[in-house]
């Protein structure tokens, strides 16, 4: 029988069958040693992800180390454009930010392309969480227990018109598959098993032994993994928070990372990250409420790991230094200009040709700013003695108006000495 309750959507549904297995077999591997729990499974299962991710992380975070250093040039260049409006000069302006990135042997897509490849990889992840009992068939046959037509629910004449009659999550499915009944019972509250159970007398037995087994592997401490936190006090609260907090650490090291982007104003870049640095965490924990809290717990896990990797990462791209990151970026740049007949140099050269280019049109405009200054300063001198001499009573010419311009002179050298 088709596992219909696994995702089917394109890309993902692939992804999540993969990762689906590898969840299974951590959590038949902890079954093996005595302690079958999905809530340590995610855990394991978080941090298995993360070992495999690992490459596109490190891609990730050496691009954005070689952002800070990257930005008081892309600075220096958005400058010198700030009001350009000429097409040409929009497209020098591309030109020169193209350089600066192949100077550093990266692009303006190195961070956003990592991104997009682990984008596919977080649904597959969310899809397996929200659903385990599609993907760990062991905690599927307690379910199907409970609903088998020998002696389940499913076996009760009209249990369909019972099911959809008291339960409004039961609208619209199709109740004639079992898959489908699942899909509500993994996410049942204590209430809604409580119940089933009265509805079903016959069926109590089994529907109570299987619910305590499927609560014993489904629960970390004490928290069951498929119901949602909400708002009550009580150990589940727990979860959002540690979400909201972890998340929020985690895009604060990020942050640190790459000071320059953060907490220049002038950069466009820095506004969405002090953006992100509220919105996420706050995000995060809103979201842990609402839905079942083995998310949360994976969020939680995934901020922790990630905290730890960006350590280990940043104090290993530290001691190995800027340089030695960007003569490793341009050899690989230069082999795939190889395979297509391309000079090794021509990249790194017309980039040490642009970024100069950038500093020698800066200076010289700061230069003529100077010489400007300058001469405007000489002109108001000659201004203002001009008009210092010229404030005498005595015809222009005359013995009188000369003497008084020596007078004048001699007076105002008087004053400049003391």
């Amino acid at each position: 029988m088709a596992i219909l309750t696994q995702s089917t959507t394109f890309i993902i549904g692939p992804v999540a069958k993969l990762l689906g297995y590898i969840m299974n077999w951590l959590f038949l591997g902890l079954d093996a040693i005595g302690i079958p729990n999905i809530g340590l499974a995610i855990i394991i299962f978080t941090f298995v992800t993360k070992l495999l991710m690992m490459p596109l992380t490190i891609k990730q975070m050496k691009f954005t180390k070689l952002s800070s250093v990257m930005q008081p040039e892309l600075q220096a260049i958005q400058k010198k454009y700030k009001n350009a409006k000429d097409q040409n000069e929009m497209l020098k302006m591309q030109e020169e930010t193209k350089a600066v990135y192949a100077k550093y042997g990266t692009s303006p897509t190195g961070g956003c392309a990592q991104l997009l490849i682990q984008m596919p990889i977080l649904f597959a992840l969310y899809r397996i969480i929200q659903n385990i009992p599609a993907y760990v068939p062991k905690i599927k046959l307690l379910f199907t227990a409970m609903l088998s037509s020998d002696n389940g629910i499913m076996s009760v004449a009209g249990y369909q018109d019972i099911l959809s009659s008291n339960f409004t999550q039961f609208a619209n499915k199709d109740l004639t598959n079992m898959n489908s009944i699942i899909d509500v019972l993994n996410v049942f509250s204590t209430d809604n098993w409580n119940k089933l159970i009265e509805l079903f007398p016959a069926q109590a037995e089994i529907i109570t032994h299987n619910l305590n087994e499927f609560n014993h592997m489904n629960s970390f401490l004490t928290i069951n993994m498929s119901q949602n936190p909400g708002l009550t006090l009580g150990l589940p609260i727990l979860i959002p928070i540690l979400a909201g907090v972890t998340q929020y650490l985690s895009v604060r090291m990020m942050q640190a990372q790459n000071p320059t982007t953060g907490n220049d104003e002038d950069n466009p870049a820095a506004a969405s990250m002090k953006m992100m640095n509220t919105v996420m965490p706050i995000m995060s924990a809103v979201m842990a409420i609402s839905l079942p809290a083995g998310l949360g717990l994976y969020w939680s896990a995934t901020a922790v790991f990630q905290i730890l990797q960006q350590f280990i990462i940043n104090k290993y791209f530290d001691k190995k230094g800027v340089d030695e990151i960007v003569k490793e970026n341009v050899e690989k740049i230069n082999k795939k200009r190889a395979k297509q007949g391309l000079p090794e140099q021509k990249i790194t050269n017309n980039a040490k040709m642009s970024t100069k280019s950038i500093a020698s049109s800066q200076e010289k405009l700061e230069q003529a700013k100077a010489k400007k200054e300058a001469n405007d300063k000489k002109i108001k001198e000659i201004l203002d003695s001009t008009e210092y001499y010229k404030s005498s009573s005595a015809n222009p010419g005359s013995l009188s108006a000369k003497a008084n311009m020596v007078s004048k002179y001699n007076e105002k050298n008087e004053k400049h000495n003391k």
